[in-house]
């Protein structure tokens, strides 16, 4: 099974340095096709996340350093949000989650669809208030069903704030810092979390990052709009028919 871990490490480092996502988005899904229940392939996924965006953010620093004031704004918000992660998972259940993510996934690609890839204008500044609440919703959330949050931030940062898609994937990526970190700290204290599998995927992860990122940098800002959008789709499919079928 260990390769296999590798392997999906592999795959959620490349999605989550190219697309900005914590990796959580396709890592979870994989996994509980692979046989994890719902919770572990969360909880696994949110620990690769902790790998992945440490680093990928480190790499989209050096050409997007202007962004992260925005981002430790919503960052602290999504980690009040993911503290409350093992108090909403005590609540619900398994087929609750799988439902809620796959509602989510819907509304990401509605909004991508309709937004330009990018806008002319310049980026608008919004009230620390305005940030830090669309940061605590989105830790709340996103860490109750295993993403970092990525797959909701970037629609809302590309169509109500108006950032450039690859500009709002490299924010939404910092924010899975913070996200991810609060989950894995509440997760870990209640004994939520497998150590040995995380470990392992999330050292994979980090060869996937590199290139991930290196592919994003050299995609047009079209071609990057319709990949997001078709790997979205292909997520949503596996989900659908995973909870439904």
């Amino acid at each position: 099974m260990t390769l296999e871990l590798i392997l999906f490490g592999l795959t959620a480092g490349f999605v989550s340095g190219f697309f900005g996502l914590g990796g959580g988005t396709v890592l979870t899904p994989i996994l509980f096709t692979a046989g994890f229940a719902m919770k572990e392939a969360i909880a696994i996924s949110i620990m690769q996340m902790v790998f992945s965006s440490i680093y990928g953010s480190f790499l989209n620093s050096k050409k997007a350093k202007h962004i992260f004031k925005d981002g430790i704004t919503l960052g602290i918000g999504g980690s009040l949000g993911g503290l409350l992660n093992s108090f909403v998972h005590a609540l619900v259940s398994d087929i609750f989650l799988q439902y809620v993510f796959i509602i989510i996934i819907i509304f990401s690609i509605v909004k991508i669809f309709v937004s330009p890839a990018e806008h002319n204008e310049e980026v608008k500044q919004h009230s620390k208030i305005v940030l830090l609440t669309v940061g605590f919703i989105v830790g709340v959330i996103a860490m109750s069903i295993g993403v970092g949050g990525a797959i909701m931030l970037i629609p809302i940062l590309v169509s109500f704030m108006r950032y450039p898609l690859k500009i709002a994937t490299s924010l939404s990526l910092f924010f899975v810092i913070f996200s991810s970190v609060a989950g894995f700290i509440s997760l870990s204290l209640s004994g939520q979390m497998p150590f040995y599998e995380g470990l392992i995927i999330g050292t994979a992860s980090l060869i996937g990052v590199f290139f991930g990122i290196k592919t994003k940098n050299l995609t047009g800002a079209k071609n990057y709009k319709k990949s997001i959008l078709i790997m979205n789709v292909v997520i949503l499919g596996i989900m659908v028919y995973k909870t439904v079928l």
